[in-house]
């Protein structure tokens, strides 16, 4: 298997993780945030949900400015939003993805704020570590903010605590 097809394939098995978790986000706990410092529970979905570009706009482009950027940033106002611009995301990667090969994986990719660069290395490293493993960390964080509000938490990898009964 490529490389680029062993990233859509993982993107699509995780993305069913994380669409479970984006259906019960309560639009009437948008603003909710378990501390000071934390995102709002809206503003932490709408994160994992717009993450999920990432990975082809990594594929297809040079660099991303976050500074000046043109990315989408869909109007979120409920949960059913929510999960429509996470699967409009989706949608858009594996597309990207689908028509790149392998040795395009191996050109640098540059994160810039400014101007100033942030970050650069190979967008196949780039996908896994600020596309995949980012995604699957701010995942976990917004299953602690569901289980915070006593939201039933469904199984990742497995039963969790709450199909347990």
């Amino acid at each position: 298997m490529s490389i680029v097809q062993s990233f859509i394939s993982e993107i699509k098995h995780e993305a069913n993780n994380t669409r479970k978790l984006l259906q019960l986000v309560p639009e009437e706990h948008f603003d909710y945030k378990p501390h000071e410092k934390s995102m709002s529970l809206k503003s932490l979905a709408k994160h994992i949900a717009l993450l999920h570009s990432w990975p082809g706009l990594i594929a297809t482009t040079s660099e991303l400015d976050l500074a000046s950027n043109d990315m989408p940033r869909p109007s979120v106002h409920n949960t059913d939003e929510l999960v429509a611009s996470f699967d409009a995301a989706l949608k858009d990667s594996l597309g990207n993805l689908a028509n790149v090969n392998d040795s395009d994986l191996d050109a640098m990719w540059t994160l810039k704020s400014g101007g100033h660069v942030l970050l650069q290395m190979p967008r196949a490293v780039f996908i896994r570590s600020m596309a995949l493993n980012h995604a699957v960390h701010h995942r976990a964080q917004l299953g602690v903010y569901l289980r915070l509000l006593n939201i039933p938490i469904p199984g990742m990898y497995g039963p969790s605590a709450d199909d347990q009964g």
